[in-house]
């Protein structure tokens, strides 16, 4: 049984040029701003303060690498949507994680954060099909279902996100390790 393995932050990046020269399988996290990116990472590592987590939308603006145990490494990216920043910042964010996510070679599968307690928004769409129109390999993980009422609600969350984006979709909560397992073994056979 895999709950966690030992995790470490390794360098933050702000282009391709600049990540980390590795071997092992890169798994790069999108989603919106607040959708729990942080706190996906600190659960799987079962370390409150590995990633930063923030209230404050936005925060992420480079891409964060952290190690599992040698075994994977996970991306944290900025996040899509309320970051307060200029025009021309977020159009160099933009080209910046454009060629990062189309030219790093250890990238196996980009993963896709969706909030449990939210229906998919306009830019988790566009987000997708962009990733759709460069036949990219991914993955969806339904953020917060610890803050849904019922287990009956968490698998109507997830058939919901299922239904839209197709695929593996895995639920996860920051607050319960139950499901780590599948998400961890995902990415140690991937």
């Amino acid at each position: 049984m895999i709950n966690f393995l030992q995790a470490k932050f390794i360098k933050s990046a702000e282009k391709l040029s600049q990540c980390p020269e590795t071997d092992l399988p890169e798994f790069p996290l999108l989603g919106r701003s607040n959708v729990g990116k942080s706190s996906f990472i600190n659960g799987l590592a079962n370390h409150k303060k590995l990633a930063k987590t923030s209230n404050t939308p936005g925060k992420t603006r480079l891409i964060n690498y952290f190690n599992f145990n040698d075994k994977f490494m996970l991306a944290d990216l900025p996040g899509y949507g309320y970051a307060k920043v200029s025009a021309a910042t977020q159009k160099n964010w933009q080209e910046n994680l454009e060629e990062y996510l189309l030219k790093r070679e250890q990238i196996k599968y980009l993963v896709q954060l969706i909030d449990a307690r939210h229906e998919i928004q306009k830019n988790d769409f566009q987000m997708r099909e962009w990733v759709s129109s460069y036949n990219l390999p991914i993955i969806t993980v339904v953020t917060k279902v610890d803050h849904i009422s019922s287990h009956n609600k968490v698998a109507q969350a997830v058939a919901y996100v299922k239904k839209e984006f197709g695929g593996e979709v895995f639920p996860f909560s920051a607050i319960n390790n139950r499901y780590n397992e599948p998400i961890l073994k995902f990415f140690t056979q991937n």
